[in-house]
């Protein structure tokens, strides 16, 4: 996919880094000089330019960019004037970055849906992960729905997810299992090696050390988590 990131700030230019890491064609894009030189390295391509212009915007390549993120955080005006650019350009998928209820609202009312929280997201999954027992990590979902990481607790160790009846018992599903292997590192050393096994199916027998990938509302997801003070 191609993206185009305005703002390499720190979510920003990690945001840009990882994309083109995982092999997408990522434009960085920000007014600050010294960012830029900073990322060169690390993104498809970087640009030093003033994305509140319409000029300027208007010969990015929007037609090709899959999708166009406005990650700018520090300055509000020039989020909402960069939003308001590239909604006027018709670009095919906008996402903006709010970092309060105002700019959330302005942001709306420019007609931009897609609107990210970086820092009340991490801060949330990390609250679920350092107030519950046993959650690795948390992915909310509308409707009071998430999608959590759990350790396996013993009472499933050994037996198949049919066995263990998870679905039924707890209203939740599994949705897969991440394998958690001692593997040697390059210098001999013991590691921690994740794998995820893909989709799984009622025969998948749960290993002690798996970590469990679960969907559901969080009251059930809970019960199982209350598994692990056993």
């Amino acid at each position: 996919m191609k993206f185009i990131i305005v703002g390499m700030g720190n979510f920003g230019g990690y945001l840009a880094a990882r994309l083109t890491d995982k092999g997408h064609e990522v434009i960085g894009i920000d007014s600050t000089m010294s960012r830029v030189e900073a990322l060169k390295d690390k993104i498809t391509h970087t640009i030093c330019m003033d994305a509140t212009e319409l000029h300027s915007a208007k010969n990015l390549p929007l037609k090709e960019a899959d999708v166009v993120l406005v990650a700018i955080g520090e300055d509000i005006g020039a989020s909402i004037m960069a939003t308001a650019v590239f909604k006027e350009l018709n670009v095919k998928r906008l996402i903006s970055r709010a970092i309060s209820h105002t700019h959330e609202t302005v942001i709306k009312a420019i007609g931009v849906n897609e609107i990210i929280h970086p820092e009340e997201e991490t801060a949330e999954r990390l609250a679920k992960k350092l107030e519950m027992k046993g959650v690795i990590d948390s992915f909310s979902i509308s409707g009071g729905y998430n999608i959590v990481e759990v350790k396996s607790p013993k009472e499933f160790v050994g037996k198949s997810i049919g066995e263990s009846d998870i679905r039924n018992k707890y209203n939740v599903n599994v949705l897969t299992i991440v394998k958690v292997r001692n593997r040697p590192n390059i210098f001999g050393a013991l590691q921690e090696r994740e794998k995820v096994i893909g989709v799984v199916n009622a025969r998948t027998v749960i290993e002690n050390n798996d970590i469990l990938v679960l969907f559901g509302e969080m009251k059930d997801i809970e019960k199982i988590l209350d598994l692990n003070d056993d």
